[in-house]
Formats: C-alpha cells, sequence, structure tokens
C-alpha cells in the first residue's frame, strides 16, 4: 500500500470521529450519549459510502481519484461540523481536549471501582477485540463465498468503473445485495489490494458490541449489564470468527442493532428529522447489505411508530421514570399533565408521526433504490430471479412446516458436541415431522439439496453453533416477557415490549427463511438483538439477595453458580474460536503465523492452490490479453482476480464465456487468446474453440491456442 492509500485509508476514522463530535446528543440524561454518538456518525459514513458508490457508478467514476476526492470533501464537512458545534457551545480546541482527558481519567476511574468480576468481564470482551484485530490484519481473505462472489463483486466494478451488471455464471455476483461489498470497494480503491478487507467485519464487530450494550442500558441495565451483554455476544464463536473475515452478516447485524437503539430511544422521545433521517438510513443500509436483516426492522420500526403514536397522543415530547428504579414513567415536564392536551394539538402530533413514519421509509428507499432499480430492471422482479426468490425463502407456511423448520433451525443453532445429545434430539424432530404429516427433508423448507441434520458445534465461520449464547438469550427473553420487573425494574416496560420485538424476529426468520447447513450465520443479527436480555437476566441474578439458608437461596446459589460456569466455558468458547477456528486461527496447522499469503487463501481447499498457480503462470507465459472464465455457480472465481492482474496492477481483461444473465449474452470464444475454467471438465471443453488443447489438473483447467 502506498504512503497516498495509507493516507487515504485514515480519512473515513477520521470523518466518523468529527462526525460523532457534531453529532453527540444535546439532552444530559441521554443513555449512553458516546455509543449514540458514534452510531449516529457511523450511520452517516455508511449512507455517504454506499450513496457514494451509487453516484460515482452511475457516472462511471469508480476511482481513485473520485473516491478521493468525495471523502476529502466529506471530511473537510465532517471538521468543519464539528468545529461549529464546539463553538456554538462555547468549547474551545483546548477545552475539548480537557474534556477528552477527563473522559479518559473517568474511564481510569471506573476500571479502579469495577469489581473484579466486571474487570474479568471487561477485559476478555477487550483482549478478543484485540485478537481479533490481530487476525483481521495478518489473514489474507479466505472466506468461501468471498472467492466464488463477494470479492469478485468488487474486482468487476473497479474492472468497468461502473456498477452495470455482466455476464456470469455466477448469478449471486449480481442479485445478493451489494452493501458490504460497497464497503470493501472503498478500500479496493485506496489501497489497491484486499489486505485491509477485513476490517470491514471488524469494525461491525465492534459496533454491534457498542450498540448491544447501549441497548441494556436503554433497558434499564447498569455497568454490570452492560459488561454482561457485551461479554456474552464477544465470545460467542460466530462472531469472534467473522469479525476477521469478509463475510456480510455482522455487517447487517450491526445495522440491524442500529436500528434497534434508535427505536427505542423512540419510546421516551418524540423523535426530531436527524433521528428519523438516521432511522431510514440504518433501514437502507440493512436492506442493501442483506435483505434478511429486514426481517427485524420491521417489527422495531413498528415497536418505534408505535412508541411515537403514544407521545404524539398523550402530547408529551419526553418520559423519565416516575421516581428512581420505578418502572413507571412521567412526563419530562412537569407542566405536562400527559392527559393528551387539546384535540388539534393531538391530531398535529400524530400527523407529525406518521410523517416521519413515511420519511424513514423515503430515506431507505434512497439508500438501496438504486440497486432494486437494476435489479427489477435485469429480471422483473425487484427480489432477482425467479432461482433466488425461491431458494431461500420458505416455500410452504402451513403451521406444521413452520414448525418443522423452526426446530431444525434452533437444533442447528443450539448444536453441542456432545453426539449423543444432538443425534437424539435430531432424531426426535424428524420422528416428530414425519408424525404430523411433514417430510424433514422437504425441498419446499429445506434449502438445496442440503440434508438434515448438519453438525454445527464446530468453530467454522459459515456454520457454528451459539448453544451457549442462544441459551442466555432465550431465558432472558422469557423472563422479559413474563417478568419484565424482575429484570429491569426501572425500564420494565420497554424491555418487555423489546423483547416480544425480539421473539417476533425469531418466530419470522423460521417462517420466512428455509433450514440450511449454515443458516446459524443468517440468523446472527437476531442473536445480537437478543444480547442485551442475556446480559439483564444474568445481572438480575447476579444483583439479587436472597437468604442463604432459605429454599429460595438455595435455588439462586445453584443458579448463580451454573451461570458463572457457562460464562467461563463462554469465555474459553470464544478463545478456542480464535485459536483453533477454521478457516483463520492463531495456532496449529494453518495459522496466521505460520502459512504463506497465498496458502492462506486456499485453506477451505488446500489442493487448489498450486493448481490456480499453475495455470494462470501458462497464461501469463503465453501474452494472452482477453482470458474467458468458465465455472459454476459455485466456484472460485476470485483467485484468477489476483493472479492474472497487470505487472502495473491494473485489472485483468477477464470476460464469462457463459451467463445465466438472459439480456447480457456471453463472450464469444473465438474472441479470447486464453480460457481458465474450474470444476466440471466437460463444462470448459465445450466451449474450447476448436482446435485448442485443454490442459487440465484437478479442479483447473485452461486452453490456448495450438503454436503457429
Amino acid at each position: 500500500m502506498s504512503a497516498a492509500g495509507s493516507l487515504l485509508v485514515a480519512v473515513p476514522p477520521a470523518a466518523v470521529v468529527s462526525f460523532a463530535v457534531a453529532l453527540r446528543p444535546r439532552r444530559a440524561e441521554t443513555v449512553a450519549p458516546l455509543r449514540l454518538a458514534v452510531l449516529r456518525a457511523a450511520l452517516v459514513a455508511g449512507a455517504f459510502a454506499v450513496l457514494t458508490v451509487e453516484l460515482l457508478g452511475a457516472l462511471r467514476l469508480l476511482t481513485l481519484p473520485a473516491f478521493a476526492a468525495a471523502w476529502l470533501l466529506l471530511l473537510a464537512v465532517a471538521v468543519a461540523a464539528a468545529r461549529w458545534r464546539l463553538r456554538r457551545e462555547g468549547t474551545s480546541v483546548g477545552a475539548l481536549a480537557a474534556a477528552v482527558r477527563a473522559r479518559r481519567a473517568g474511564l481510569a476511574d471506573s476500571w479502579r471501582t469495577a469489581g473484579r468480576g466486571e474487570r474479568l468481564l471487561l477485559g476478555t470482551t477487550g483482549g478478543l477485540v484485540l485478537v481479533e484485530l490481530l487476525i483481521a490484519l495478518l489473514a489474507e481473505p479466505n472466506n468461501f463465498d468471498s472467492q466464488t462472489y463477494h470479492l469478485p463483486k468488487v474486482e468487476h466494478w473497479v474492472a468497468q468503473r461502473s456498477l452495470e451488471f455482466w455476464p456470469t455464471a455466477i448469478h449471486r455476483q449480481v442479485t445478493i445485495p451489494p452493501g458490504a461489498e460497497y464497503l470493501l470497494l472503498h478500500l479496493r480503491l485506496f489501497t489497491g489490494g484486499d489486505g485491509l478487507h477485513n476490517l470491514v467485519q471488524w469494525a461491525a464487530g465492534v459496533g454491534c458490541l457498542l450498540v448491544a450494550a447501549r441497548i441494556a442500558a436503554q433497558l434499564g441495565g447498569g455497568r454490570r449489564a452492560q459488561a454482561l451483554t457485551a461479554f456474552v455476544l464477544a465470545t460467542t464463536p460466530m462472531v469472534a470468527l467473522q469479525a476477521t473475515s469478509t463475510q456480510t452478516d455482522l455487517v447487517c447485524a450491526a445495522w440491524v442493532a442500529c436500528v434497534a437503539s434508535l427505536a427505542l430511544d423512540g419510546l421516551r422521545r418524540r423523535a426530531g428529522v436527524g433521528t428519523v433521517l438516521l432511522l431510514g438510513a440504518a433501514t437502507g443500509l440493512t436492506a442493501v447489505t442483506k435483505t434478511s436483516g429486514l426481517i427485524a426492522v420491521g417489527p422495531l420500526l413498528l415497536l418505534w411508530g408505535i412508541g411515537q403514536l403514544r407521545l404524539a397522543y398523550l402530547g408529551i415530547g419526553q418520559l423519565r421514570p416516575a421516581y428512581p428504579g420505578s418502572g413507571r414513567l412521567r412526563p419530562a415536564d412537569a407542566g405536562e399533565a400527559g392527559q393528551g392536551g387539546p384535540a388539534p394539538a393531538r391530531v398535529a402530533g400524530v400527523a407529525r408521526s406518521v410523517a416521519g413514519s413515511l420519511l424513514v421509509l423515503l430515506v431507505a428507499l434512497v439508500v438501496v433504490g438504486p440497486f432494486l432499480a437494476r435489479v427489477q430492471a435485469e429480471f422483473g422482479h425487484p427480489l432477482g430471479p425467479p432461482r433466488l426468490r425461491e431458494s431461500i425463502p420458505m416455500e410452504r407456511h402451513d403451521p406444521a412446516s413452520v414448525l418443522v423448520n423452526a426446530l431444525r433451525i434452533g437444533h442447528t443453532a443450539l448444536d453441542t458436541p456432545l453426539a449423543p445429545v444432538r443425534s437424539g434430539t435430531a432424531e426426535a424432530i424428524m420422528d416428530g415431522a414425519r408424525a404430523i404429516g411433514v417430510d424433514p427433508q422437504d425441498r419446499a423448507i429445506t434449502f438445496g439439496r442440503e440434508i438434515f441434520p448438519v453438525p454445527a458445534w464446530y468453530p467454522d465461520e459459515d456454520r457454528v453453533a451459539f448453544s451457549l449464547a442462544g441459551a442466555l438469550a432465550l431465558i432472558g427473553a422469557a423472563l422479559a416477557v413474563a417478568r419484565p420487573a424482575r429484570v429491569s425494574p426501572a425500564a420494565a416496560g420497554a424491555l418487555r415490549a423489546y423483547a416480544v420485538v425480539v421473539v417476533t424476529t425469531v418466530a419470522l426468520h423460521t417462517a420466512m427463511i428455509k433450514w440450511q447447513p449454515w443458516g446459524n450465520r443468517l440468523l446472527l443479527y437476531a442473536l445480537v438483538l437478543a444480547a442485551p436480555l442475556a446480559g439483564l437476566w444474568l445481572d438480575a441474578l447476579f444483583r439479587r439477595r436472597l437468604d442463604p439458608g432459605s429454599a429460595a437461596g438455595r435455588r439462586r446459589s445453584v443458579a448463580v453458580g451454573l451461570a458463572v460456569t457457562v460464562l467461563a466455558t463462554s469465555a474459553l468458547a470464544g478463545v478456542l474460536a480464535l485459536s483453533y477456528g477454521f478457516p483463520r486461527r492463531l495456532v496449529g496447522a494453518g495459522s496466521v503465523f505460520t502459512t504463506s499469503d497465498w496458502d492462506t487463501r486456499f485453506l477451505r481447499r488446500p489442493q487448489w492452490a498450486e493448481e490456480f498457480r499453475w495455470a494462470a503462470d501458462a497464461v501469463r507465459a503465453s501474452g494472452a490479453r482477453r482470458i474467458g472464465l468458465v465455472q459454476q455457480n459455485d466456484n472460485w472465481e476470485y483467485p484468477w482476480w489476483l493472479l492474472l492482474r497487470d505487472a502495473d496492477g491494473g485489472s485483468p481483461d477477464l470476460v464469462a464465456l457463459q451467463s445465466v444473465l438472459s439480456d447480457r449474452p456471453p463472450a464469444d470464444p473465438a474472441s479470447v487468446d486464453a480460457v481458465v475454467c474450474t470444476g466440471n471438465r466437460k463444462a470448459c471443453a465445450d466451449l474450447v474453440p476448436p482446435g485448442w488443447p485443454l490442459v487440465w489438473r484437478g479442479y483447473v483447467g485452461y486452453a490456448l491456442p495450438p503454436p503457429r
């Protein structure tokens, strides 16, 4: 990476920091104001990043100079906004520095006054985050889906300087929402490579921890409850592993969590235009990143809308606890009677709330609309071709089928290394399904040709179960719905409403998404939403004091012992996931310290590493310039973009000799100088020009014109 690239990489974080200063909340009673400021800044930067790609892509300007100019302009705006905010408040730069020092001193004081348990929770969480950062920086991108379509998307955009769809045999390169890849595109142009690509998911993981902890605070949780929330989430193997990858699930989960936190603010305070715009941006960013995240966003926006209508009808701008520790709320202003006031005022308030809801949807459409328009124009449907719309969503919705699907998803999500437990529960689910007339392998409720069950306990980023965090979240959700005042006396109503939303989200997910072996990562957004429920009930358990000699006291002692054991096991699981997880690990075979960059990329398929290099060497030696691709829907394309890159780092001229897009025909084999193939040798032979010898080795082949 060049010096200029290093400076450009620093621009987005600098813009986020400046916007955090400019957008920090004004109200002293705001919950976790610093985290809210970071949340707001991240949404502004995320929306800017997506809209910049859309605008410059439409102008065919997906180039380094254009992106550099756009980010430098945004940084200037952010710095100006921060300075304006400081001047308006009468805060000098020196005073700001003093405030930062005071904040740092306050954090140090909080650490000194924290108990041993809180220090252990925060220390473990921070340690895991730092280790994830190390792995993210050292490991080359090696996620399977990234080799097939996440990273090839980015390379196609760079090569053609636009977002226009291209002929391809891999439909996911053009049909799957590209929000996370839009973020990668900025890094790709700034650095000229993929060395920092893993940082997008790492940053999203940190964002999930911060926002989940803020949600716990919004639901009445104190410092320990917030620490427990972050700990439960950080030690979940799926979170730890994805935070070092180029997968997209943590990015989606982070945007969904932002919607949740802003929605909870809306239960106690009327939303201004700024909050409405941020909610719309978070909704749009979720939609453009992963459509499944909207399963949670819908109920969350409904919760926000109901809260806003309630405040509008009562004529209240803000609610506070009636007295410390109370779950009952009163108007923030003593002059507000809370009886609704004059009817015209109530009508105006309701109209304002409805207008705010419409504005949320409008802003979301601005963010995701350009991509949906391209998909609509290409396939005649905003959700893509039939093969995409029918492969992942449930095709049966009768109660029996939904129940079986939910049980299978739950079994995979809560899988354990205990084989008898795994096999016994799976058999019970399949027997029960047959008893109610549902085939447990029905293609209408099962993805592709996959067969239930599959082991999901092993720490693999694509399928590892979250049995410990999931169990804690389930208990927390049940208690939050049944006994919210016991879990959080200060916010019982909000806690119950939020828990209902989380439960509804999970129910909708199981009713809408087919079971699949890697379905756990699709459910990650729901786990992030549920983590605060786990942190709150654990804190309530540790907080409760009973006579140890009584029956209730003895039961509590047993429960506390079990909870501590689960937390210790969870910490061990997180450490083991980073140490031995797949396909990036600290120790053992495939360690990021001992494995070469190229071999790291192929840890999923080690036998392919030399085969790709062998074919690429032959093609480069031939002097070929225009190279045809032959591949199938799940083949790896990204290695060709690396191996066949020009000597000056420019993109190779790669064209597909097959296309699943009816309106975009493939290239004529006679127009290429060489052909490279993966997967099916016969499919390759059928497309090689007559007279060209096809050379094959394992998974990879190539064909060159005969010497003249």
